[in-house]
């Protein structure tokens, strides 16, 4: 599982001293917990890992951007590094070009369709908003 992949890197990281990596793994895997314990009793998959890795790193965007805003480069780049750790977990998103063949391809583009096929098949590859201002255009 992917959550077990980000144990060991956290741990690799721990060992190597590294805190940037660290914090936000850990910061993942404390997520985790949270999620899985939170007395649903839903279990917890990869897709659910996954978005709780993209809402992190989502974050850690918007912390750069007031580091950045408030003149604070030293922070805003430790930041840098803490989104290298999560970026080895997240798949490769698909381009504006991608994106355009696979609406094209579909029998159907009208927006909810769209919406639906790239939530179904290609959740977490894809900005979703992209998809839709992309659909709009069409």
């Amino acid at each position: 599982m992917l959550i077990d992949e980000i144990k060991k890197a956290n741990m690799e990281a721990l060992k190597a001293r590294d805190q940037n990596a660290r914090t936000s793994l850990s910061i993942v895997v404390s997520r985790y917990m949270e999620l899985k314990t939170d007395g649903s009793g839903k279990e917890v998959t990869d897709a659910d890992v996954l978005h709780l890795i993209q809402k992190v790193d989502r974050e850690l965007d918007e912390e750069k951007a007031s580091f950045a805003q408030a003149g604070r480069a030293e922070q805003a780049k430790e930041l840098d590094l803490q989104k290298a750790a999560l970026a080895k977990f997240l798949p490769k998103m698909l381009s504006e070009a991608d994106i355009r063949k696979i609406i094209a391809t579909l029998p159907d583009k009208s927006m909810p369709v769209v919406m639906k096929h790239f939530k179904a098949n290609y959740d977490g590859q894809v900005d979703m908003s992209l998809v839709s201002k992309i659909a709009r255009g069409l």
